[in-house]
């Protein structure tokens, strides 16, 4: 019998995590891009574009998970394992870095521009949108977190 490591592909708590990061995904770009003018700076360009890519990988793996869990049988091959952490891993850094430099570029705005560069309405869905964002890292860090832990029990 297999080791139960909560978080970890093919369980509920992975689900979870994974169903997560796509909501608070899609909560970042519609707070970005809904009515905003967003493509004029590079950073809330790249948070897009990470986000675009976050939320396909999370759904996928999300179904991975639900069928894994209905069916009650994880798949955890080695090599699928280790696709899993690797690719959680590189779009946890790059969400970090997309949260990180939407984040600061708002916060710019907000305390050195002024209502020159946006106005109070705009800079606020700025925030909201960061503030996504770092909630969907938070989830997606856990997710290659728990896999992490798994991998080595594989071999």
């Amino acid at each position: 019998m297999e080791e139960e490591f909560p978080g970890a592909i093919g369980t509920s708590a992975s689900l979870a995590l994974r169903l997560g990061q796509a909501v608070f995904s899609v909560a970042s770009l519609l707070f970005m891009c809904v009515g905003v003018e967003f493509y004029a700076y590079t950073s809330f360009c790249f948070l897009v574009t990470i986000k675009g890519l976050t939320i396909p990988w999370s759904l996928t793996l999300a179904m991975v998970d639900a069928f894994s869990v209905f069916v009650k049988r994880p798949s955890r091959q080695v090599q699928i394992v280790f696709i899993i952490v690797i690719g959680d891993w590189v779009l946890s850094f790059l969400s970090l870095a997309a949260a990180c430099s939407t984040a600061s570029v708002a916060d710019f705005m907000i305390t050195e521009a002024g209502a020159f560069f946006c106005g109070k309405k705009l800079c606020s869905r700025y925030q909201l949108s960061a503030a996504m964002a770092f909630l969907s890292w938070c989830l997606s860090i856990g997710s290659a977190l728990f896999n992490l832990w798994l991998l080595p029990s594989l071999y």
